[in-house]
């Protein structure tokens, strides 16, 4: 194709693929070797070196996703997060860590980082104000995400990164709720993405990944590290993560359109005291979404009304499962107080707003009716067991 800009979907299908020059097959072949030859040849490989064939070609496929220089694939979402960091941060340091954020980040800052004398700060909002407020003089790092993990806030990744040049800081993002599908942050500023691959990139929920972006430069300092914290991830793994990204863009577009349709529903629904979803016009940064998505997402994370128990309604319900993870073509519900943010001090969740009665939910491409219609009767039988218990 040359220099010639392609859409998402070939980037998806064919970006980065290896041409199997000797059976002319026509997806990319499995080299599963761990062992290559190291005289003679223009690239020592090794796994954990990140640069087997399969691993190499992966990379230039989500480096083209996310419009970056080039990427790293890593054994696990927090994997790729943890070694991002460390790679940025020393004994001294400061970073600035968004309030709204995924359980295991934020355990990784509250459990680990003192212990290699890395100074942190939790913002008291997602606004720029609310991360500049925090800076101090070793501040070397922002971290955001957005949407965030479990209530859906938006954070202004222009804002973000405005502030982070001001002060001479390098910025870094979740993107995992997003996906490159509905937003790529290195176009606002933003200098590195991260994602759990084990999510929409994978999509199947039956693999374990992460994925850095970020130019060469950026790419080199963390792959410095992350040889040696040995992340790496499989080959036949990184070859099922390759298949399944050749239909993230159709499969992301499918769960967008099915998500925007439940939060509609349930943002109607006489039962459901609160929903956040960022498509919504209700939702405070609805506007701001809409700036730098192109899609909404399949995630939306809504509220019972008191007078139900959100483990009995997960567990009342019969085509979407309640399960762990997310991003998968199928529904799924958790309760993040439970799961996600479980480590989390009680006192901060309420303090986040993740309430007992908040149910995380990862919109699959079922068709709508069904997972109303399984909603529906979920709720049903939770009014049933009210009713009796009443009279």
């Amino acid at each position: 194709m040359g220099n010639k800009k392609i859409g998402l979907n070939t980037i998806c299908t064919h970006t980065g693929e290896i041409e199997d020059t000797q059976f002319k097959g026509a997806i990319s072949p499995l080299y599963m070797s761990t062992s290559y030859a190291f005289e003679n040849v223009d690239i020592k490989r090794y796994p954990r070196y990140f640069n087997t064939p399969n691993q190499e070609a992966l990379c230039k496929k989500i480096a083209a996703l996310e419009h970056t220089e080039a990427a790293l694939i890593f054994g696990s979402g927090m994997a790729a997060v943890s070694t991002s960091l460390m790679a940025f941060l020393h004994a001294g340091d400061h970073v600035v860590f968004q309030q709204t954020l995924y359980g295991g980040t934020y355990n990784l800052a509250t459990e680990e980082f003192n212990k290699y004398g890395i100074a942190h700060s939790f913002t008291n909002g997602w606004q720029p104000e609310d991360f500049e407020n925090k800076i101090n003089e070793n501040t070397k790092l922002i971290y955001i995400e957005t949407p965030s993990n479990p209530l859906l806030t938006i954070t202004d990744l222009k804002g973000i990164a405005k502030i982070a040049k001001k002060h001479g800081i390098i910025t870094m993002i979740d993107n995992t709720f997003a996906s490159p599908v509905n937003q790529n942050p290195i176009d606002f500023g933003i200098d590195i993405v991260i994602h759990s691959a084990t999510k929409y990139m994978g999509g199947h929920s039956d693999i374990c990944a992460g994925a850095v972006a970020s130019t060469h430069e950026n790419i080199a300092r963390i792959f410095h590290l992350a040889k040696n914290f040995g992340g790496s991830l499989s080959d036949y793994t990184v070859w099922l993560l390759e298949r399944s990204i050749k239909t993230m863009g159709i499969r992301v577009k499918a769960q967008n359109e099915n998500a925007q349709r439940m939060a509609e529903y349930l943002y109607a629904h006489d039962d459901i005291q609160n929903v956040y979803y960022p498509g919504l016009p209700s939702h405070p940064e609805h506007e701001l979404a809409k700036s730098q998505m192109s899609g909404f997402g399949g995630m939306l994370s809504f509220e019972l009304k008191a007078r139900y128990k959100a483990s009995e309604f997960q567990a009342a319900l019969q085509l979407i499962k309640p399960s762990m993870s997310l991003a998968g073509v199928e529904s799924t519900v958790l309760s993040p107080a439970q799961t996600s943010h479980a480590l989390m001090d009680p006192a901060t969740r309420q303090q986040q707003g993740i309430s007992d009665q908040l149910i995380r939910f990862s919109v699959g491409i079922e068709e709508p009716e069904d997972l109303i219609a399984d909603i529906v009767q979920a709720l049903q039988l939770l009014k049933s067991k009210v009713t009796v218990a009443a009279t």
